[in-house]
Formats: C-alpha cells, sequence, structure tokens
C-alpha cells in the first residue's frame, strides 16, 4: 500500500512539475502567436502616443453641450472652459438628465471649432463611443479623457469641443425627418 502511495505522488508530482514547464514555455509561444497573427501588437494604443507636454503654449477649450430637436434630454458640460496645455491629460464631465417618463437610447455626435482642431483630439475615453440608454429621469455624469496633440497648430489658441445629442431610435429619426415629433 505504501509503495501504491509512493507511486501515485510522484506521479502527481512529475505531472504538477510538467504543467508549470508546459505554462513556462507557453510564454514564448504566447508571443511568437501574437507576433504571427498581430493580435496585442500594440496597435490598439495608436490612439493615443506617447507625448510631451507642451508647457511652451496654453490652449483655451470651451464646451459645448446640445441635443438634437425632439429629444427631450436636458444635456451640459460640468465646466464651461479650461486652459490647458498640448500632450496633457484632461478629464472633463457633462451632466445629462432624461427629463421624460420612459427610457431612451441617445448618440452623441462631436464637433469642433475650428473644423481643423479636430485632428487633434485623441480621445482615449468618451461617451459618444457608444449609444447612451437613460432610464426616465436618469441623471448621469458622462467623462471625456483626451489629449491635445502637441503638434497641434501653433495659431490654434482656442478650441471648442461641441457635442450634439440624437435619439438614436430608428422610429424617432424617422418622424424627425418628416417633420413630425417623434412617438413613443
Amino acid at each position: 500500500m505504501a509503495s501504491v502511495k509512493s507511486t501515485m505522488l510522484f506521479k502527481l508530482v512529475v505531472v504538477a512539475v510538467g504543467m508549470f514547464g508546459f505554462g513556462f514555455a507557453l510564454v514564448p509561444f504566447y508571443y511568437k502567436i501574437c507576433a504571427v497573427t498581430g493580435i496585442n501588437s500594440g496597435d490598439e494604443q495608436a490612439l493615443v502616443k506617447n507625448t510631451q507636454v507642451d508647457t511652451s503654449r496654453w490652449v483655451n477649450l470651451e464646451f459645448d453641450a446640445n441635443t438634437n430637436e425632439g429629444l427631450p434630454w436636458r444635456f451640459t458640460p460640468v465646466q464651461r472652459s479650461l486652459r490647458v496645455h498640448p500632450g496633457q491629460l484632461v478629464q472633463v464631465e457633462y451632466d445629462v438628465v432624461n427629463t421624460s417618463d420612459r427610457p431612451i437610447v441617445g448618440q452623441a455626435v462631436p464637433s469642433y471649432g475650428p473644423q481643423r482642431a479636430g485632428a487633434f483630439f485623441r480621445k482615449i475615453e468618451c461617451f459618444c463611443f457608444t449609444p447612451q440608454k437613460l432610464a426616465a429621469g436618469e441623471r448621469r455624469r458622462m467623462p471625456v479623457l483626451f489629449v491635445l496633440d502637441p503638434s497641434m497648430d501653433r495659431d490654434l489658441h482656442t478650441v471648442t469641443l461641441s457635442y450634439t445629442f440624437f435619439n438614436a431610435d430608428p422610429k424617432a429619426q424617422a418622424a424627425a425627418l418628416r417633420g413630425g415629433a417623434p412617438h413613443g
């Protein structure tokens, strides 16, 4: 009986050491697969590059918020303006309230003033990336995290980031195109 237990213990130890060795060997195998397929290659981070803050200049940012006609939401920036250095990581927030008695899905669309300034915004997190569903009466604070590219044109001293929320319901969009009010 003792030899059976020692044999089983030996097999268990061999299996455990083998599993550890296999797991250890998987790391270079994983990197090789990622290199061949392009998975996890770092391209996902191309949106925000390693930047240096340009402390030699300031940019005044202004924030604006609008809702499309027929969307019963109240939408405002928490902060109307901010002074930043290009390359500085910036987070601002917007407040939105569904003032209706039913849930509504909205989609925010950004615009920039002047328009060419949009090429220098590197958004990391934004409520505009996905539709937002708000329950009846729900209030939400939504962040935008971004960096102004330090290569931004030096003659851009004031930039406006504006969002307009649209009703994302296809029926409401069709009613708006016909000129009528959306129906629930």
